[in-house]
């Protein structure tokens, strides 16, 4: 990318220097799968929980009753201002720990830096970082460096929890309501800032919601039965929907004037403001997911967004779940947390959008 550019007052724009953002910045899921699904299975009589599912986080055992949950996620900017940057790429590795059931005990940085850069831009991002790790009751214990010509930061965290109090993908049920935990279009927001078109509005909500942990959607969801879980991020609702859709044998379908959305993000979408993420989703999709007629573009743009720092994905009893829609509101004071549909006997797709 070209040299970095800065705004008026001389602040560093991330953005400059990077060509994708955020989760849209994930290599398509149909190269991805072209190489994994043909790797030879590493396996061990502690390995719990693998990829081969595409589950959120391995699951290893160390002891009888206990397992470690590790996960691993990093990405170029999709913010300009550094420590905002930390606190985004913090709060989405994290949200893999939570999206298991599991709080994250320990993280260590993975960080590219350009050289090009002033040192105390690194150390904000890192002071990012830390502080949203702190705020999960976690601690970062080291970690790797880089010097690379595009910026990008994340973590590696590991959980500890017992083996009974897993998530899992898979293991959704017929008749299962299903609840997202926060808005989506934050993908299509971060194209309409990248082109200075993103109203003030949007661009506060989308970083709230980025820069939010899951934790207090996974502390409350554990008084709940909870039959499947995962979060939304890069490969979209869409995507991960299909994947527990898959794993649990049966598909899901999801109403589409119930999903909660970042303020201006459908706008953005029929602007044509729009990640290239958007489309890789859709093609790797293909004859897997069914929308309803009345169902208009700008909606289809947004359940293939490519989120960053998503909500959590639950799939739990309808009673249950309406509970917890109401105690997260009282709670957090948010409305974003939504029963967005209901998991039905598996059909001729994964994913159905009436």
């Amino acid at each position: 990318m070209s040299t970095a550019q800065y705004d008026s007052n001389g602040k560093i724009k991330l953005t400059s220097m990077v060509k994708t953002s955020g989760c849209a910045a994930k290599l398509p899921p149909a190269k991805l799968h072209s190489v994994i699904d043909n790797l030879p299975l590493m396996s061990s009589e502690n390995l719990i929980e693998g990829f081969e599912s595409a589950d959120d986080a391995l699951v290893y055992r160390v002891t009888d009753d206990i397992v470690s949950v590790q996960t691993v996620d990093f990405f170029p900017p999709m913010v300009d201002d550094p420590y905002t940057f930390g606190q985004v790429a913090a709060a989405n590795a994290l949200s893999d720990v939570y999206a298991m059931g599991g709080t994250p005990s320990v993280a260590m940085n993975l960080m590219c830096f350009p050289s090009c850069l002033d040192l105390d831009v690194m150390k904000e991002i890192l002071t990012g970082g830390i502080d949203k790790v702190r705020e999960a009751g976690a601690v970062i214990a080291g970690g790797h460096t880089i010097e690379d010509p595009t910026p990008k930061y994340g973590l590696c965290v590991t959980g500890f929890m017992k083996v009974t109090d897993v998530w899992s993908n898979k293991g959704a049920r017929e008749g299962d309501a299903i609840v997202l935990t926060k808005a989506l279009g934050c993908g299509i927001i971060n194209t309409a800032v990248k082109a200075e078109m993103a109203e003030e509005e949007s661009c506060r909500a989308c970083v709230d919601s980025m820069t939010r942990l899951n934790r207090k959607a996974r502390d409350l969801a554990v008084n709940y039965t909870i039959h499947a879980a995962t979060d939304v991020t890069g490969f979209s609702l869409a995507g991960h929907g299909s994947e527990v859709a898959q794993a649990s044998g049966l598909t899901v379908e999801i109403e589409t004037d119930r999903l909660p959305v970042l303020p201006g993000a459908l706008q953005y979408a029929r602007y044509g403001l729009l990640p290239a993420g958007r489309y890789t989703n859709e093609d790797f999709l293909f004859g897997k997911v069914s929308f309803d007629e009345k169902i208009s573009q700008e909606m289809k743009d947004l359940v293939f967004d490519p989120q960053t720092s998503g909500g959590l994905l639950l799939f739990m009893p309808e009673k249950e779940a309406e509970e917890y829609v109401e105690k997260y509101m009282e709670q957090t004071g948010l409305d974003c947390c939504k029963i967005i549909g209901r998991c039905k006997e598996k059909g001729d797709f994964l994913i159905k959008f009436v």
